[in-house]
């Protein structure tokens, strides 16, 4: 039987990470619709394209030949052919991507892409119709908000800060954690202003993964999923 697995929440709440080990546990696809955002900015700005017009910025993401890889064990992210998963996590493009994910116009183009992505794993594709876990700021209320399993995944700041620090930076101290701050915090303030990353919706269960690590936190989920769905890892 498909499945879809949908997990939202705020910078370094650990969702990438942990939508991976889910997708992996479960055998089903996995889709990062922030590596979509952050792959839309790195093409706009290697074309040269004005971030603050946001009419061209949005006719330049309908053209975008991005091609995203959906195995959890090695998911990749092409556009025009190119491989853009590590230049994608650079800090020049991380401090531009909210002038994409703000954009309301982009955000309606990636939304029905992303649509298409889940509708494709639900009946076909890389997990042969098994389903996918898909992870991002709107996809519990916009992008899959009908998935079997929705999840709001959050964490206090002090541990969201950590762990982008350790991820960005390879170190979580003091100079780390404020060497990230304003990147994380200043883009979910902004993304806050377009879409409700940071309540649960109705019917979204909440995660939270202050206290907990990596492998804590995906066995949290999974048994929400086994819960909600009687499907175990």
């Amino acid at each position: 039987m498909s499945l879809v697995v949908a997990i939202d929440g705020p910078s370094g709440s650990g969702k990438s990470s942990v939508s991976r080990a889910v997708a992996r546990r479960l055998a089903l696809a996995y889709l990062d619709t922030g590596a979509m955002y952050r792959a839309a900015t790195w093409w706009c700005l290697s074309e040269g394209v004005d971030l603050a017009d946001v009419a061209a910025v949005a006719d330049e993401v309908r053209r975008l030949p991005l091609v995203m890889g959906l195995d959890p064990v090695r998911p990749s992210v092409h556009v025009a052919g190119v491989d853009v998963a590590g230049p994608i996590r650079e800090t020049w493009v991380s401090e531009q991507v909210s002038a994409l994910s703000t954009n309301l116009a982009v955000r309606a183009e990636l939304v029905a892409r992303q649509r298409d992505l889940v509708a494709t794993e639900r009946t076909g594709g890389f997990s042969s119709g098994r389903g996918v876990v898909a992870e991002g700021r709107d996809i519990t209320t916009v992008v899959a908000p009908d998935a079997e399993v929705r999840v709001l995944l959050t964490a206090n700041a002090a541990a969201r800060l950590a762990r982008r620090a350790l991820e960005v930076h390879g170190a979580a101290d003091e100079a780390a954690v404020a060497a990230t701050r304003d990147q994380v915090l200043r883009r979910d303030a902004r993304d806050a202003t377009v879409v409700e990353f940071q309540r649960p919706a109705e019917g979204v269960e909440l995660v939270d993964s202050s206290d907990l690590d990596l492998p804590q936190t995906v066995e949290a989920v999974l048994d929400v999923v086994a819960r909600l769905t009687g499907r175990r890892a």
